[in-house]
């Protein structure tokens, strides 16, 4: 059980007008829509559409962000990374992959890089669902604004998210002709150019618009090898939109676009000191010199660590083997299409979506010059097709305010790596087991192949994993007005159901993993070579030597199938009419899944279902004001949220895998440090789920 009880307080001083938006009303077509909310709109109000109804911010009874293009352009900012300074409790970051992002919410998010892992946190742009976080680490060219919500999520958007989610919409076709025009040039040579078009094409009935963004910048991070500079920037996005509004009632917006990423990133620089960390009998930490760091950096190896010498936690310099990268090759691409249809007191809206993105990288993989472990052609590709269909309006003179949605999506996840042991490996095994590699090897019954070596350039051949998923859920979410304007009661309700398949093909040709793993202890009388042989099975399993055909979708473990409900209660008390206060209750979910990494395989026996991991459940529970004194507004929430079986993502030296979280709902008394021998059971003697 992971728990959060934490507060959070905004204060927004509003000196000028601030509009976060052009608002469009759902229960209208967007052209009139706009008008009138931007005629009627005071100019120190910020109005939102995070709960399908175009409300001022501070009316609604969500813990909500609305952050403006204006105040995103005014912040540097580019893309969603740099919310992290305009959006209270929200942070966004990426670790060995660029495109492999993180956005947390409150602390909560999904780390790591492993494709199997759903983020905690959802992005959609223009209402369409992003796969991953990371997808959406990009360049968004002209927005009108971006939305974060916190805490769970599931009864307004199509995808369900168990953190919070962030709603980004793009600047939309205007009847009116108009363009823009923007160039930047900065330090390490950065060229950002920046334009769009916009205007009729028929007169109050077709508009079209297209965005371009462009972006060029040499890397700040030097390989002292080689001389080259990692962490630039060679990126393009092209959007083209058009905008049909046949009648007052119908409104049809068509969106198109392709981004492209050529790139080198991400090395790593060493964070001083280097250290090793061990425990003594009290479970003190014990800080010793870095023996891994010593070793490669003698003379025998030729390691080359580059640490500050002014204090600085790290240096921008970082040492890489001849003849390895880290490039990052991506694209990024997909049609929509959203259809608004208002007849009577109701509006229906229709959103129609394909994706696909592909990337492709290599990585240094031991982030050092010495050549121990290295992938040239890692991929990780999506194809997905989204349908989300929504009903809102009001009945009974405006007291129930309602929405009904379905979403349906489906998807094709594919990924393949080739990590392997580098040049330096066999060497780097024989110095930490003194010399005895070959003398293990011999005792188990391997011998490399004419002309080979015991580990060098061995490793994974072929790891391939195809997921097929299929998703579909209905929604609700209702406000009823008990008193109308003063107190209102929300109702919202979800059903999911997910169903993801995998097919998978394994090589590997690290064949000493398979015959030390197999190979009986060792008699007398070479006892003294156990603990040798245990460091050696190790050190030479760093990569899993899984073998074999690789599982079909229907093999045993092959196929996982959930469904779940969830909902919210939100009551909310306007005591006046500058000060709203709420109460909230929200039941949370994110699926289950697959690790897609062989890492997870037990070698000896190789099953689908060793792969899964289990759904994130999260109870929050939450307590708000917001003030609003027209130039001067402040919002405070107090949280509570509850997690079970919690996702975590975790680095096992090679690769990310990802596991649930068991810990224990009793007290251990202090005894819950990690390490220490015993520690493993809560006081009552048991691991309870969570």
């Amino acid at each position: 059980m992971k728990t959060l009880l934490l507060a959070t307080v905004a204060v927004i001083a509003l000196p000028t007008a601030a509009l976060a938006q052009d608002p469009a009303p759902v229960a209208a077509p967007a052209a009139t829509a706009q008008a009138t909310a931007a005629d009627t709109a005071d100019v120190n109000e910020i109005l939102v559409t995070a709960t399908r109804r175009s409300q001022v911010l501070s009316d609604v009874p969500i813990a909500v962000s609305a952050v403006s293009a204006e105040q995103l352009k005014n912040s540097g900012g580019s893309d969603i990374r740099q919310l992290n300074q305009l959006a209270p409790s929200l942070l966004v970051s990426s670790a060995t992959n660029e495109n492999a992002g993180v956005a947390r919410i409150r602390g909560i998010g999904t780390v790591g890089e492993n494709a199997g892992l759903e983020s905690s946190v959802a992005v959609f742009i223009d209402g369409v669902y992003r796969s991953r976080t990371g997808v959406g680490l990009t360049d968004l060219g002209e927005i009108e604004r971006i939305e974060v919500l916190r805490g769970p999520q599931g009864t307004l958007f199509g995808r369900n998210a168990s953190a919070g989610l962030l709603n980004i919409i793009t600047a939309k076709p205007k009847f009116d002709a108009g363009g823009t025009a923007e160039a930047t040039y900065g330090n390490f040579n950065n060229i950002r150019i920046v334009g769009s078009l916009t205007g009729p094409i028929v007169a109050d009935k077709l508009a079209a618009r297209i965005d371009g963004v462009y972006q060029k910048r040499d890397g700040f991070v030097t390989d002292v090898v080689s001389g080259r500079k990692l962490a630039n920037r060679d990126r393009f996005l092209v959007r083209g939109q058009l905008l049909f509004t046949p009648t007052d009632d119908v409104s049809v917006r068509l969106i198109g676009d392709y981004n492209q990423k050529r790139e080198e990133c991400c090395a790593a620089a060493y964070i001083s000191p280097t250290q090793n960390v061990t425990r003594d009998a009290g479970g003190n930490l014990i800080f010793s010199p870095n023996s891994v760091q010593a070793l490669l950096s003698s003379p025998a190896f030729g390691g080359r660590y580059v640490l500050p010498t002014d204090g600085s936690a790290y240096d921008r310099r970082v040492s890489i083997t001849p003849g390895r990268s880290y490039d990052q090759r991506t694209n990024d691409w997909g049609v929509s299409g959203e259809i608004n249809w208002k007849f009577g007191d109701a509006n229906l809206t229709s959103i129609t979506a394909y994706r696909k993105y592909k990337n492709i990288s290599a990585q240094d993989s031991d982030f050092n010059n010495v050549d121990i472990l290295y992938r040239d052609n890692q991929l990780r590709q999506f194809e997905t097709f989204t349908q989300e269909l929504r009903l809102q309006g009001t009945v009974f003179d405006d007291r129930l305010d309602y929405l009904f949605g379905g979403y349906f999506a489906k998807e094709t996840l594919t990924t393949a790596d080739d990590i392997k042991y580098g040049a330096d490996y066999e060497r780097y095994v024989n110095a930490q087991l003194g010399g005895t590699l070959p003398l293990i090897a011999s005792l188990v019954g391997y011998a490399p192949p004419p002309g080979g070596s015991l580990l060098n350039g061995t490793g994974i051949v072929r790891a391939d994993f195809k997921q097929k998923s299929t998703n579909y859920a209905f929604f609700t979410h209702n406000v009823i007005q008990i008193i109308p304007d003063r107190v209102s009661l929300t109702l919202g309700g979800r059903y999911t159901h997910e169903e993801k398949k995998l097919a998978s093909v394994f090589e590997s040709n690290n064949n000493l993993c398979g015959a030390l793993r197999r190979a009986p202890a060792f008699a007398p009388p070479f006892n003294a070579l156990n603990g040798a042989r245990a460091g050696a099975t190790a050190l030479s399993c760093v990569i899993n030597n899984t073998s074999g055909p690789g599982f079909a979708s229907g093999d045993p473990g092959a196929t996982k199938k959930e469904s779940r409900v969830t909902g919210t209660a939100v009551l909310s008390v306007k005591p006046t009419e500058r000060l709203l206060t709420y109460l909230s209750y929200s039941r949370g979910y994110k699926a289950g899944g697959f690790n897609l990494d062989t890492s997870a395989l037990i070698a000896l026996a190789p099953s689908a279902s060793t792969l899964q991991f289990q759904p994130e459940e999260v109870n929050a529970f939450e307590f708000g004001a917001k003030l609003d004194l027209r130039e001067f507004k402040l919002n405070v929430a107090a949280f509570y949220q509850s997690f079970k079986n919690f996702q975590l993502n975790t680095f096992n030296g090679v690769n990310f895998e990802v596991s649930n979280i068991a810990a224990c709902k009793d007290t251990l008394g202090g005894r819950d440090r990690d390490l220490i021998r015993g520690n493993s059971d809560c006081a009552s003697g048991s691991i309870k789920d969570g």
